[in-house]
């Protein structure tokens, strides 16, 4: 499973399986960075070309080193934060 961040494509923001030959991202990683990801609602509906691909919600690496645009936690924090979401819930990001 990828994630496809290529402008130019079809599938742009959206879940694509791999390989494709468009540039994506890919969501099965060896870190364990996406063991558990959600994507928020950052450029979904509409998707708009050059407005910055999805944002995704996922666990930290142990250093807490900062991702590339997205929301981090802990495994621990999202194992006990999961339970308690729904689609309705909102982040803010300041």
């Amino acid at each position: 499973m990828g994630w496809c961040d290529d402008e130019s494509d079809a599938n742009y923001n959206r879940p694509i399986r791999l390989p494709a030959r468009a540039r994506h991202e890919e969501l099965a990683r060896g870190d364990g960075l996406y063991d558990v990801v959600l994507v928020l609602d950052h450029n979904q509906r509409p998707r708009v070309r050059g407005y910055g691909s999805a944002i995704f919600f996922h666990l930290t690496r142990s250093d807490h080193d900062p991702t590339a645009g997205c929301v981090a936690i802990a495994r621990a924090q999202m194992l006990r934060l999961l339970p308690r979401l729904s689609r309705d819930c909102m982040m803010i990001i300041r």
